[in-house]
């Protein structure tokens, strides 16, 4: 199952995007198992929107390991 996964690339495997505060307009680096981040410059926190397998699938602590299964995991 892990090696097949391809809903959990972009986790086992971090991308990154540039994006750009609402706040300040300054360039913030957000990685894909990120959450938020703050703005280095106004301190203005940044969210990912992060929408992942985690959620829903029964292997998913299997496949991406427990410490960010229990960081990306939506307690709801």
């Amino acid at each position: 199952m892990k090696d097949k996964c391809a809903g959990a690339a972009n986790l086992t495997t971090p991308t990154l995007k540039v994006k750009k505060c609402p706040a300040c307009n300054e360039d913030v680096e957000v990685f894909s198992t990120d959450l938020e981040v703050k703005c280095r410059n106004c301190g203005f926190i940044i969210y990912n929107e992060l929408e992942s397998c985690i959620q829903w699938c029964k292997y998913a602590k299997e496949c991406v390991g427990e410490e960010l299964y229990k960081k990306l995991k939506k307690e709801g």
